[in-house]
């Protein structure tokens, strides 16, 4: 086992013991998270390797700008190749500090405290020394789950014991915290104090805000930084207590205490942050509230406020250091945070996992590196593993090798100016820089206008066969008042499919949505002067390629297969024969290659079409031909209400030769019918009265 190995099983099994209560919160009604619930839900544990990626590109490669010849670097396994800049003012261990502000079971911290080892023996330090100075000087953690901060505070300990065997026989000073909601402290307790008023109004403000610690935990934000000098002495002048305690003065010392160093900690700016930082969007009303005040530009999700709260937190030319998920690269929810990072920081390296890589949650993650400062000529190591299926230990495998070989194909060497170039600013890396200057030309915003459609409830929506077909008008119009009719078809995503199809599903939307407004279901009825227009649509959620096709006049477009509107519709057909190329492919992936192709990606998608007539009219042949054989081909599929009966007497036909496979039944009125009759049941005399 290596030496992170007993470390890491005891990260599992604080994990493995919170499976049932994380899965109970997670999956309770798809609402907020209760404060209590709050550590069940959002603690999930930091694999090895990552946890050595993260310490270290951060702490280890801040050591070698001081020492760039250390013979540390070569047990940095997981330090990624790139110019290390050599530092030249002065440089002492004691006081060099590290934070994991989400410490968990403190994985990172332990890993770290390794590497503080070997940079103190460098230093000339005993071991038992260096673990002392370590305890004390080095090393900072927060957590706002008790469990996790014991477990923190063994693993921590049983590292210090391996290098120094006496550790645990003496009082151990450590900088290890986890919050907790205080009570109100009685007014007796700030008058013993004799402080001044100023410094008991601060005591006083940090009891309020602590009301709430186990809620904000590290995002706690003050407005002012206070003096500590002041409000630990008037703390420290509180007697203590050895008789009866009827005011409670010691317990609210040992509370205003802890509230200091927590504050305190809170309130200093770190060589080094590194955390595996909660994720979460389902925020009860008081986070979101507090979020909303104080992280406005980062709050679309609790990892997002991280991030930034963390750099803020850094000194300056310090690091930082995060697993989270990598939707904030790309989608415009994170928008704000990028280009703050991007305008002030600068991204030192960054790995991006393939989709499902993390089995421990639904999330596509990245692990990345931040360095508190900017320069117009920044370039990162990007290490891009999107095409190596498999778990963490497969991404690892191909970390490891463009480690060992930097010219592999999927690392890359990035100037971040570079994102700046692209609509929304996404990390995007990878590009040629011929993809990234044909961001230079019009976007699909400047042809037409991008709408998300229909949103209900699934109550609402059916697939065309399941109700009465007299109910649904399949031809329509645009019109102010959809009266008769119960039923319309609606563009509803669905697989890979180019150039036209897919109309399955329809929605309920009698008497212009008047039950739907009724229901106490979440809606979204709006821009209803572009239903039953002609446009292009997609399916936003695609697990493969994208694929444009034409939508017809008689069909409406849902959230989940949104619609573009042309300006002019004589250019539906050259944009969508442009939206269906491999170019347009790349400024897709380029703005956002999640499995979550959204409408503001559309828009921003640029637009390169020809202005020579004799090639738009063989563009324009090419289209209406293959929009011609999608629409023909939809005819012979079952499940199209365009199914023609037609195909009816070909099955007819064919079951009067010997049958030579079994037949297949399907469940129709709760008995099981012949697949051959299923045409004749579901669509009747359809096509005639089309």
């Amino acid at each position: 086992m290596d030496k992170g190995g007993q470390v890491e099983i005891i990260g599992w099994l604080y994990q493995y013991y919170n499976i049932e209560p994380h899965d109970k919160v997670v999956n309770i009604n798809g609402g907020p998270i209760k404060t209590n619930d709050i550590p069940a839900a959002t603690q999930l544990f930091t694999t090895d390797w990552v946890v050595r990626y993260m310490v270290d590109n951060s702490l280890g490669r801040l050591y070698l700008e001081y020492f760039p010849d250390s013979p540390i670097k070569a047990n940095l396994t997981y330090l990624l190749p790139g110019p290390i800049e050599k530092r030249t003012d002065s440089f002492d261990l004691s006081n060099l500090k590290v934070l994991d502000d989400a410490m968990g079971s403190g994985h990172i911290l332990v890993y770290a405290f390794d590497l503080l080892i070997q940079m103190y023996e460098e230093q000339g330090y005993g071991k038992r020394d260096a673990t002392d100075a370590i305890l004390a000087h080095n090393l900072y953690g927060l957590e706002i789950d008790k469990r996790a901060y014991q477990l923190a505070y063994f693993s921590l300990m049983m590292k210090a014991r391996q290098y120094n065997r006496r550790i645990l026989s003496k009082l151990v000073r450590h900088n290890l915290h986890v919050f907790e909601s205080t009570v109100d402290v009685p007014n007796e307790v700030f008058e013993k104090t004799n402080a001044s008023k100023d410094t008991i109004d601060d005591l006083r403000t940090l009891v309020s805000t602590f009301r709430k610690a186990k809620l904000l935990g590290s995002i706690m934000h003050f407005e002012k930084r206070f003096d500590f000098h002041a409000l630990f002495s008037a703390v420290n002048s509180l007697p203590d207590s050895t008789q009866l305690d009827l005011f409670g003065f010691q317990a609210a010392k040992n509370t205003l205490q802890s509230i200091l160093k927590i504050t305190q900690v809170l309130q200093t700016h770190f060589d080094v942050v590194a955390t595996n930082p909660p994720y979460l969007n389902r925020m009860n009303g008081d986070l979101k509230k507090y979020i909303k005040k104080y992280y406005k530009a980062y709050s679309g999700d609790l990892f997002s406020v991280f991030i930034w709260k963390n750099i803020e937190m850094t000194k300056q030319d310090g690091y930082s250091a995060y697993m989270t998920p990598f939707v904030w690269m790309f989608i415009k929810t994170y928008e704000g945070l990028r280009k703050s990072i991007l305008d002030s920081k600068q991204i030192s390296s960054l790995i991006q996992m393939e989709y499902s890589a993390f089995e421990e949650a639904t999330v596509p993650i990245n692990t990345f590196v931040l360095k508190n400062n900017v320069s117009a000529d920044s370039t990162g190591t990007y290490l891009k593993l999107s095409d190596f299926k498999g778990g963490m230990e497969v991404q690892k495998r191909y970390v490891l090798k463009a480690i060992a070989d930097p010219s592999v194909s999927y690392l890359y060497r990035t100037k971040q100016t570079n994102f700046e170039k692209i609509p929304g600013s996404p990390i995007a890396y990878w590009p040629s820089k011929a993809v990234i200057k044909g961001f230079q030309n019009p976007s699909i915003s400047s042809l037409g206008v991008v709408k998300s459609g229909i949103m209900v409830h699934t109550d609402f929506v059916r697939r065309w066969f399941e109700v009465d077909e007299q109910t649904i008008q399949f031809h329509g119009s645009q019109v102010t008042d959809m009266r008769g009719f119960s039923w319309f078809p609606i563009n509803s995503g669905g697989g890979f499919q180019k150039w036209f199809g897919r109309n399955l599903k329809i929605v309920f939307l009698k008497d212009n949505g008047d039950v739907i407004k009724r229901s106490k279901t979440n809606f979204r009825l709006r821009d209803f002067k572009y239903y039953f227009k002609v446009g292009i649509t997609w399916g936003r959620i695609t697990s493969s390629d994208l694929s444009f096709r034409i939508s017809p006049r008689s069909v409406l477009f849902g959230d989940a297969g949104p619609m573009l509107f042309t300006i002019s519709e004589k250019q539906i057909y050259y944009i969508l024969a442009f939206l269906n190329t491999k170019l347009s492919k790349l400024f897709a992936e380029s703005l956002n290659p999640t499995l979550n192709f959204q409408v503001d990606d559309l828009k921003r998608i640029p637009v390169m079409l020809s202005k020579n007539k004799e090639i738009n009219q063989i563009i324009l042949k090419k289209v209406v031909n293959n929009i011609q054989l999608c629409e023909e081909n939809e005819t012979h599929i079952e499940v199209n209400y365009d199914y023609s009966n037609d195909k009816l007497a070909e099955i007819a036909e064919h079951q009067k030769s010997p049958t030579t496979k079994p037949l297949i039944f399907f469940e129709f009125c709760g008995k099981y019918v012949p697949i051959q009759f299923r045409g004749l049941i579901f669509y009747g005399q359809l096509s005639k009265k089309r």
